[in-house]
């Protein structure tokens, strides 16, 4: 198996936007400044392009928390870890996978609710021209990105599926590449750089909408169960009322006016607190790999 990495033009600009624009916000200290700023992590998934979004929902997060707002993007949910871990970011916008590994010193804040649900799905997609492949069995020997080796919709549940059929996943593929966004693995099936890639179905969903021409190209090959929406984590050095603050202010985002207005541009429906058992199929999908 051949493992490699995406650097056409659109996957090259795509991490340099994504760069550019966590530098971006993070080094911007207009408005609030009367205390210590609080550092929020985030990956290129679907914001890496939008710059503008970002810094509202930055603006909305300082008037209510009365503190500046950081955003810090990094490449890869494992780099926004590890500053999880050092303390150089107090939350982070995670996925469910990671969460699970390390959840003894996380603190489970909030869900995103997507479509009445904080719940999201994988999607296993083809180009569009592909019209004869009905499952993942259909791809083996085949080229196929994955988005992070964190990712649970990007990487680890294609390899459950490949798992479950009693094949070992790091044979499965002639050849593999990590795309480091799901944005990215979309427009390489598209562009017909690999024969498949495994995507977050919110991410696609997104794309679909904004960009029409880019999923377009692309075919839904099947959907996976549903498991619990990437969420928002802070550290466990985080002093719990900063911490309790950060979930109401998320919480109450559909309660404005502009809250509203953010997290339709985002795809949302709002924030809720969940329990941590939403992500129990997670747990079990790493368990039962790990074994």
């Amino acid at each position: 198996m051949a493992v490699g990495t995406i650097l056409d033009r659109r996957g090259f600009l795509g991490l340099v936007l994504g760069a550019a624009a966590g530098s971006l916000l993070a080094d911007d200290g207009a408005g609030v400044d009367s205390e210590r700023p609080l550092y929020f992590g985030l990956t290129p998934v679907f914001l890496d392009h939008r710059v503008a979004l970002l810094r509202r929902w930055r603006g909305f997060l300082e008037n209510r928390l009365v503190r500046p707002v950081r955003f810090i993007q990094r490449g890869s949910y494992a780099e926004i870890v590890e500053l999880l871990r050092q303390g150089d970011l107090d939350v982070a916008w995670l996925c469910g996978y990671p969460f699970v590994q390390e959840e003894a010193w996380l603190d489970l804040l909030v869900a995103p609710v997507y479509a009445g649900q904080p719940l999201y799905r994988s999607y296993l997609i083809v180009p569009q021209s592909d019209r004869e492949t009905s499952t993942i069995t259909d791809l083996q020997g085949g080229f196929f990105a994955y988005s992070d080796p964190d990712s649970l919709s990007g990487y680890h549940l294609p390899r459950h599926a490949i798992f479950a059929t009693g094949a070992d996943p790091d044979a499965y593929f002639a050849r593999t590449v990590m795309s480091w966004t799901h944005r990215n693995a979309v427009e390489a099936v598209a562009d017909q750089l690999v024969d498949g890639a495994a995507v977050d179905g919110y991410v696609w969903d997104m794309l679909q909408r904004h960009e029409p021409g880019v999923t377009d190209r692309t075919r839904i090959v099947s959907r996976s169960r549903f498991h619990g929406f990437p969420p928002i984590v802070a550290r466990d050095g985080l002093p719990a009322e900063d911490a309790r603050h950060c979930r109401e202010v998320l919480g109450a985002m559909d309660a404005h006016d502009e809250g509203r207005e953010i997290l339709a541009a985002l795809g949302l429906d709002g924030f809720a607190p969940v329990d941590p058992a939403l992500y129990d199929s997670v747990r079990r999908i790493a368990d039962e790999m790990a074994s």
